[in-house]
């Protein structure tokens, strides 16, 4: 079962240097048919202008995870850590007991990039970052597992997060088709950063997204050369 999501119907924030669009109810958005998405409670799909970002702000008991489309995010946080992270590169942050950071463009042109919220499997623990490149060409008709709570994923150069949960990432060439079996019980959400996509004969274009049922093998099949990152949680 595929819930399609189009793009335009996502919620909206304009804040001049940040131009947002909301997949689940965030800040002033609020939908009540669009909380979560299993244990995924956060997708915001953001443009930051250049030279411009996130002050400092805290979290506490959430596993952020920051897919970086085009430009580049630097990341400062009360742990000590900074890091920069390019297009197609992925961040993530497990805020724990809670954390301060800040996520800045640094840039001479706009960031765009997919802010992932994750609830943890449990509260607490202590704070932790991490980011990690992931080529695209690695994949290339196949997804590649980015971000995992499950020590299979980690032992193949997944980030870590505390979370029942996969981030996964796939480019597929227009014709290529992709199956992915979702468990039962499970939940997934798709969002195609470029390109456009068919689910099971559902049509998506860039930055719709798709939430997915699990008990069933689900087949994604490329218009259009598309790259694609999907949840798949609890």
């Amino acid at each position: 079962m595929v819930e399609k999501r189009p793009f335009e119907t996502l919620g909206h924030a304009e804040h001049g240097w940040l131009n947002a669009r909301h997949h689940f109810s965030f800040a002033n958005y609020y939908d009540p048919n669009r909380m979560s998405w299993g244990a995924l409670r956060v997708w915001n799909d953001d443009e930051i202008a250049a030279n411009s970002g996130f002050p400092p702000h805290p979290h506490r008991d959430m596993e952020i995870i920051t897919y970086v489309r085009s430009g580049a995010i630097t990341h400062q946080d009360s742990m000590g850590n900074t890091g920069r992270t390019e297009a197609g590169d992925v961040q993530v942050m497990s805020a724990g007991t809670g954390v301060r950071h800040a996520e800045y463009n640094l840039e001479p042109e706009t960031t765009t990039l997919f802010q992932i919220w994750i609830e943890p499997k449990r509260s607490g623990g202590s704070p932790s970052w991490g980011a990690k490149p992931f080529p695209k060409g690695d994949r290339s008709g196949r997804f590649v597992t980015l971000a995992s709570g499950f020590d299979e994923d980690l032992a193949e150069g997944a980030l870590p997060i505390r979370a029942d949960a996969r981030v996964l990432g796939a480019t597929l060439k227009a014709g290529e088709s992709l199956d992915y079996d979702l468990g039962e019980g499970r939940h997934a959400y798709l969002v195609p950063a470029t390109g456009a996509i068919e689910i099971d004969g559902t049509a998506l274009k860039a930055r719709d997204g798709a939430a997915l049922t699990g008990g069933n093998t689900v087949r994604i099949t490329a218009q259009e050369d598309a790259e694609i990152v999907m949840v798949d949680s609890e």
